[in-house]
């Protein structure tokens, strides 16, 4: 049996550490429960992640053809419009005085035309 205030002492001591060592388990148990927890929510959003991640993917890879398509038309489109400008320019600057017989030819009819129109008024 237990004699004297050293063994009551002792335990309690023990009686202690068992409380700690139960308390500590438990924690480690619940811990490794929610590691466990963890691992099978990452591994669920790693399964259906993919899928979605291959799926923009090849969102972007449709959108991109008709976006390369449409950059070669504008392209297209703007070497044409650099030609007929620089045709324009050399066609004006070589055929400065031929240019200016035929603004003064299309102001002559608008005032032909409007001499008819007041003849017709006057009438």
């Amino acid at each position: 049996m237990v004699t004297g205030p050293g063994g009551v002492a002792t335990i309690i001591a023990a009686c202690s550490l068992l409380v700690i060592a139960i308390a500590i388990s438990y924690a480690v148990i619940r811990i490794g429960r929610l590691v466990d927890e963890a691992k099978a929510s990452l591994k669920t959003l790693t399964d259906e992640a993919a899928p979605l991640i291959h799926e923009s993917t090849r969102t972007v890879e449709l959108v991109n053809s008709p976006l390369e398509s449409f950059a070669r038309i504008t392209k297209n489109v703007e070497d044409v419009t650099t030609k007929v400008a620089d045709a324009t320019t050399g066609f004006m600057d070589k055929s400065g005085p031929a240019v200016k017989v035929a603004g003064a030819l299309i102001s002559a009819a608008g005032m032909s035309k409007s001499r008819s129109k007041k003849k017709k008024k006057a009438e």
